[in-house]
Order: structure tokens, then C-alpha cells, then sequence
């Protein structure tokens, strides 16, 4: 299912589309939610929805793997084990299978990195009988969003929801087939680039990504009260 408020929007932010994000996603009837955010650009958005809702916060590490010469151009992603690969696009461009997997590879690193830096010592969430929603920028392509279903199903989630202020509408119905819920609160088109539909779309840093985690740990140590309705 691909819930969507509008066609076309422009976002001040990523924390403005993040509170807008939340307080849609605060009218479902949610199941012990806990919001995974994709690095870097995802940890805002999602640090505002898990803030609304009163749920935590963790990271998801998912690398995209580009294409020959075009970093940017997704033919695939990996994460915690798992490897998504967009067939039509590795037969459209004559990509074979020992790039791919040198590329996947240092992806893999990569990841594993990250997941060090932006956690801090501290372990993943329990996705155990949880609803994970699963939270970006935006979706372009939605290869990386694919790798991030996958990984939240493999980790035990009870439901997947995928939740982007802005997204393709090709990749949004791609990513319907995969997780129980997508929610998009808007699908210009022609879409072009996620940073397109956001007023400032400064890149996000992993210093900002860590205090966002630290911030959103303090408040559930704090026993942050959830939002009516939010489960």
C-alpha cells in the first residue's frame, strides 16, 4: 500500500519533512514501533519521526553499490549480510558479475565502519516482533531502500514500513511489493534528484548523526512519553 499527501512539495529541510513525516505516520495504528534511519541524510528526518512518536531510534548502514565511473548511479546496495542487485540495470549497462562483487565488498566495509562510528559501543535494536519504520531523505532509485527492507525482515521485524517525505514514483512502487506499508508524502514528477525537492539539503555529517542518536537515547532514558495513538 503507497500512501501519498500530495504530488509535488518542497521541504525547508530534512527536520521540517521529518516532523511532517511523524505526524503522518502518527495517525496509523502502530505496533511497538522503532524508527531506523538510512545514514546520513535519513538520521534528521528520522530522529524528528522517532521523536513524535515516542520511539527509538537506530541506525540502518546501507551502502549503495555505483556503477563504473558514475558512484551515484545505483546498481545495487548491501547491508548486515544482505546484497540487493538491480538486474536491469546491470544488463543495460554490461555490468558483470566480478565488478559487482568488488565493488558489494568494499561497500561491505564500508558499512561495517559506519556502524561502528554512529553507534558508539552501543548494539542494535531488538526488531523482534516490532514494527521497524524504516526512514530516508528520499527515494530515488530505492535500491538502498530495498537492501534496508530486507535487512529489517532478516532482523526479526513484524512489519516493515518504509516512510520518505519525498520519493519517486517508480521506486515507491517498487518498494510497495516489498514492504507492508510505504508512506510518501509526496511523488513529483518528473522527479530528477531527492535534493530537488528541499529548500537547504546541506549534507548531513556523522558528527550531527551521532548527537542526534546520543539525543534521541537520552530521551528514551528519560522516559519519553509517546504520542497518543503511536502504540
Amino acid at each position: 500500500m503507497l500512501e501519498q499527501s500530495s504530488a509535488t512539495r518542497i521541504f525547508p529541510n530534512r527536520c521540517a519533512a521529518g516532523r511532517e513525516l511523524g505526524a503522518e505516520l502518527a495517525r496509523l495504528d502502530l505496533q511497538r514501533p522503532v524508527v531506523l534511519a538510512l545514514p546520513r541524510g535519513g538520521v534528521p528526518v528520522g530522529y524528528e519521526v522517532a521523536h513524535l512518536l515516542g520511539a527509538p531510534l537506530d541506525v540502518l548502514v546501507v551502502r549503495k553499490v555505483g556503477a563504473p565511473g558514475q558512484s551515484e548511479l545505483a546498481i545495487g546496495a548491501v547491508a548486515s549480510g544482505v546484497t540487493v542487485f538491480d538486474d536491469e540495470m546491470l544488463s543495460m549497462l554490461g555490468i558483470g558479475a566480478d565488478y559487482f562483487e568488488a565493488a558489494a565488498r568494499r561497500e561491505r566495509l564500508e558499512a561495517q565502519r559506519r556502524e561502528t562510528v554512529f553507534r558508539e559501543g552501543r548494539p542494535p535494536l531488538d526488531l523482534r516482533d516490532r514494527t521497524a519504520i524504516v526512514v530516508d531523505d528520499g527515494l530515488a532509485t530505492g535500491s538502498t531502500m530495498l537492501a534496508a527492507v530486507a535487512v529489517a525482515r532478516k532482523l526479526g521485524a513484524a512489519a516493515v514500513i518504509v516512510a520518505v517525505p519525498v520519493g519517486a514514483r517508480q521506486a515507491c512502487d517498487r518498494l510497495v511489493e516489498r514492504a507492508d506499508r510505504v508512506v510518501c508524502l509526496a511523488t513529483p514528477e518528473p522527479f530528477g534528484a531527492v535534493g530537488y525537492w528541499y529548500t537547504d539539503f546541506t549534507q548531513t555529517g556523522d558528527a550531527e548523526v551521532r548527537h542526534l542518536l546520543r539525543l534521541a537515547q537520552l530521551e528514551r532514558d528519560a522516559h519519553f512519553q509517546p504520542a497518543a495513538g503511536a502504540g
